[in-house]
C-alpha cells in the first residue's frame, strides 16, 4: 500500500463480490494486491478483508454487498476523524494504523493516501479451537 505502487482504478459499477476486472490494474500491481490479500487471510481468526478508496467507496471485499457496504461508509468514517485527531494533536504527525477491538471483533485499520485497508478478525479464534 506504499504511495509508489500503481494504483488501483474505481470501479464504477461494484459487482459482487466486490473486485475490479483484471483488465483496469496491470498484471505486476493485481498479483502483487491478490498475494497480499491471500497471505492477510490465511492468519489465524481472520473473517474478512475491505479496501476502499479515498471517497470510501469499496473497490474490493471479501464480505458479501452488504457488510462490505457498512464496514467502509463506517470504518472509513472513522478513520478519517482519528486522521484529523491526530493532525490536531500534532500537525506534524499522521495516522499510520487504527486497531479497534470489541467483544466479538477486531477491526485493523490501515490508512494510505489514496486507500484504506481494513482487516476483520475474531479475537477469540484461538479461543474457537
Amino acid at each position: 500500500f506504499g504511495s509508489s505502487r500503481q494504483p488501483f482504478a474505481a470501479a464504477s459499477c461494484l459487482p459482487r463480490p466486490f473486485a475490479l476486472p483484471r483488465a483496469r490494474l496491470p498484471a505486476p500491481a493485481m498479483s502483487e494486491v491478490e498475494e497480499t490479500i491471500n497471505r492477510i487471510r490465511t492468519h489465524k481468526g481472520v473473517t474478512g478483508i475491505v479496501i476502499v478508496n479515498s471517497e470510501g467507496v469499496p473497490i474490493r471485499s471479501t464480505f458479501e454487498s452488504p457488510q462490505t457496504l457498512q464496514y467502509s461508509a463506517l470504518i472509513s468514517q472513522l478513520a478519517a476523524k482519528a486522521r484529523s485527531v491526530v493532525r490536531d494533536l500534532d500537525p506534524q504527525n499522521d495516522l499510520t494504523f487504527l486497531r479497534i477491538r470489541s467483544k466479538k471483533h477486531e477491526i485493523m485499520v490501515a490508512p494510505d493516501r489514496e486507500y484504506i485497508l481494513i482487516v476483520i478478525q475474531d479475537p477469540n479464534a484461538d479461543q474457537n479451537i
